[in-house]
């Protein structure tokens, strides 16, 4: 069912500050995974510190189905992907283990929907089908077929859902165009996550899977292809990353067999080999770095690495070095599994799944404090987040960690939000409110007045 709201403003491009600037107003946004810049940090000095299931909550409203995609925020209205099975799921188990493969591909119909809400009411506005019917590749047990986070650049909203397609909305819920996606096996069927970002008018996604693998440049106005490159790799689950710096625009792909840039025609600015067989987390930048990284909890080997401007041809690493030319540091066995790490105030905050959490100096790489235990804290999937002074680590039990940013690793309070959901997708910051996805319900928190 479609509700329709008032018209929405027009924008161009998002500014580094977290807002959209329109033609009368600056309006605040967390437009793609993990906000603008991929950086996870919130502006606003309001946001919240404290809640619990009550206290502090603004609203929460129920979410249909089972997805594990992010919010997205422009003005004052969320944009989320739900995907509805119609026949009866399975209930995901929370923590690392093995045995989550489901190679069996549903047959029932699934509704691939796109809701928009009202931030400060938590009532829908509009919903969109995009597609009813069955899937047609299979998923991980804590996977879902909603994994993939969706973007806007303020005109459109772009979402994805691997193995089907691409689908372009105007901002009050009207299809404006579709690309398929062909169905690819993955590693041991467990799926897709990658998200797509916009940038420039033009929509890049990292489809990488065991049959055939691509980076794709769509027109954003369009869906048109600009390229479509392939990739010399199997099934990763990491975002791309545009970094824009010294005039120079590049997309950073993460990949088991390698890291690559690419220029926006689709040119190899740069490639760098050695990562874990498993490559989940987003590229981040910081302090004139960018930070990447892969950590799965199987590997011997999990680097992080922090990269300077500029790099061209292979910056791999010689055997037993920590840094080159173009690498100012990196450790070889600091990466995390599946939260992607955090940039705030010259520091480089890493979480990992198993509740561990380390801290280091942006520029130098050295270590401030390492791997600090968090109480009752095991899986953690959702990616910290940084306002306010402190850094934030959701985990998959509902409860947030509350640490205060700095060289100490101080644990200021833990905050829980409930006692039988799952937490598993990274929330949305807009301005002094917190927008938590559960698997059954949206919280938005702000502090009372």
């Amino acid at each position: 069912m479609m509700f329709q709201s008032t018209k929405p403003q027009t924008t161009t491009k998002p500014k580094p500050d977290g807002k959209l600037q329109t033609g009368r107003q600056a309006i605040s946004a967390w437009p793609q995974f993990r906000g603008p810049g991929s950086s996870g940090v919130g502006i606003s000095p309001a946001l919240p510190t404290e809640w619990s299931a009550t206290k502090n909550v603004l609203w929460k409203s129920a979410l249909p189905g089972r997805s594990w995609s992010s919010p997205i925020a422009f003005g004052e209205r969320l944009y989320v992907t739900c995907v509805i099975r119609e026949g009866e799921a399975e209930k995901p188990r929370k923590g690392l283990y093995f045995g989550g493969e489901r190679p069996s591909v549903p047959t029932d119909r699934h509704l691939f929907k796109l809701l928009c809400i009202h931030i400060n009411t938590g009532k829908l506005i509009w919903e969109t089908t995009l597609h009813a019917g069955a899937p047609r590749t299979s998923i991980h047990l804590k996977n879902s077929y909603g994994a993939e986070t969706p973007c806007t650049d303020g005109t459109r909203i772009y979402c994805t859902f691997g193995g089907l397609g691409v689908f372009a909305l105007s901002m009050d819920g009207k299809k404006l165009w579709s690309r398929e996606l062909d169905p690819s096996k993955t590693r041991y069927g467990w799926g897709y996550a990658s998200s797509p970002v916009v940038h420039d008018g033009r929509v890049y996604m990292v489809n990488d899977n065991d049959d055939r693998a691509e980076f794709i440049a769509l027109d954003a106005r369009t869906g048109k292809d600009i390229f479509r490159i392939p990739r010399d790799e199997k099934s990763n689950w990491a975002t791309p990353f545009v970094w824009t710096q010294g005039g120079r625009t590049e997309v950073v792909t993460c990949g088991t067999n390698a890291v690559r840039s690419y220029d926006t025609r689709g040119n190899v600015l740069w490639t760098l080999r050695g990562m874990s067989t498993i490559v989940i987390p987003t590229p981040l930048t910081g302090s004139g770095l960018l930070f990447v990284t892969s950590g799965y909890v199987g590997d011997a080997f999990r680097p992080l690495y922090a990269i300077r401007p500029g790099a061209s041809g292979d910056i791999t690493l010689e055997s037993g070095a920590s840094s080159n030319k173009s690498i100012a540091w990196s450790y070889p066995a600091a990466g995390p599994y599946n939260p992607s790490p955090l940039y705030y105030d010259g520091r480089l905050y890493v979480l990992y799944d198993r509740g561990l959490f380390s801290c280091y100096d942006a520029v130098t790489g050295k270590v401030i404090y390492d791997k600090q235990r968090l109480p009752e804290g095991f899986a953690f999937t959702t990616s910290p987040w940084a306002a306010a002074g402190h850094v934030f680590c959701l985990n998959e039990d509902g409860i947030c960690y509350v640490i205060k940013a700095g060289d100490k690793f101080e644990l200021v309070r833990q905050n829980r939000l409930t006692e039988n959901d799952m937490c598993m997708a990274s929330p949305a910051l807009v301005g002094n409110k917190l927008v938590i996805r559960t698997a059954d319900a949206l919280y938005c928190i702000a502090n009372a007045r």
